[in-house]
């Protein structure tokens, strides 16, 4: 990227020309470095978000990928004993008509698996395209969107969220808190988990014993407002809170503590899915006996 490179440019004019241009120029020059500088570390901060949601795509297609390499496998070996059956005695007629079948369920299921990666796959850039769309400018500064191994995470940062040391949902929340809300409803075949999380400062308040209380509270007040205030099933809810213990960032500058204390809306395909998913696996010969 050029950024780096106008940047030191004009800082070596900001240099050369403190003795040739006015205090004006000179701060204005300041300025425009400050912002370009900001600019390049709010392009790298997307870049490197953009690197871990590829990194995790191409996990959750090379897992899918395996299953069907594992399961065309499978397929050739019973092509290999229906041609070898195809040369023997007579009696090969009812175990011809068994492999046949076999290998016509294991062909569906091959395609029921390419399938299913797909729709996953396609359903989860659709539901994160709409959301970024859905949040301006401003409020993607404090919501973090990623897909990692086909769970869509939502990390909102607790200055957004919350007033200072509490778990009560501030009123600057209710838009973005109500975009979310609207993608969530749109996509009622997916669970959500609120997860709160914090950073390893101890919390010093009578009514909170310790970062998991707060931690769950958090979770909870969000679980609450989405189905109090914006209409959304509680039976696809569930609150959480992992206190100081998933940290993302260290805790040793005010930086990293900023990036963990954070709460994050996890939306996952329903468990019955995975459960159907595995039903549809075809019976061997031997399972069918």
């Amino acid at each position: 990227m050029r950024i780096p490179a106008l940047l030191s440019s004009l800082a070596v004019i900001a240099v050369l020309g403190q003795g040739c241009v006015s205090n004006k120029k000179f701060s204005q020059l300041q300025t425009s470095y400050n912002e370009l500088e900001n600019r390049n570390r709010d392009l790298d901060g997307k870049y490197q978000a953009s690197q871990r949601e590829l990194s995790g795509a191409n996990t959750r297609v090379k897992s899918l990928e395996e299953q069907i390499a594992a399961q065309r496998t499978g397929l050739a070996a019973l092509q290999a004993a229906l041609d070898k059956c195809l040369n023997s005695t007579s009696q090969g007629n009812v175990n011809i008509s068994k492999l046949v079948d076999e290998i016509n369920a294991s062909n569906k299921y091959i395609q029921h698996l390419v399938n299913t990666k797909n729709k996953s796959d396609s359903l989860n850039l659709v539901l994160t395209n709409n959301l970024t769309r859905s949040l301006s400018r401003e409020e993607m500064r404090d919501v973090d969107v990623q897909v990692l191994k086909g769970v869509v995470y939502i990390s909102l940062s607790d200055k957004m969220l919350y007033k200072s040391g509490s778990y009560e949902i501030s009123p600057t929340a209710g838009a973005t808190l109500s975009k979310i809300a609207k993608i969530i409803m749109d996509y009622k075949d997916y669970d959500v988990l609120i997860e709160g999380n914090t950073d390893n400062v101890p919390i010093s308040q009578t009514n909170i014993r310790n970062n998991w209380d707060l931690s769950a509270l958090r979770g909870s007040s969000v679980v609450q407002a989405l189905q109090n205030t914006y209409g959304v099933d509680p039976k696809r809810l569930t609150a959480g809170g992992r206190g100081e213990y998933n940290p993302i960032a260290s805790n040793a500058d005010d930086a990293g503590k900023t990036r963990n204390r954070r709460t994050q809306i996890i939306i996952t395909p329903k468990l019955d899915q995975f459960m159907e998913l595995i039903d549809k696996a075809p019976e061997s010969a031997e399972e069918k006996k």
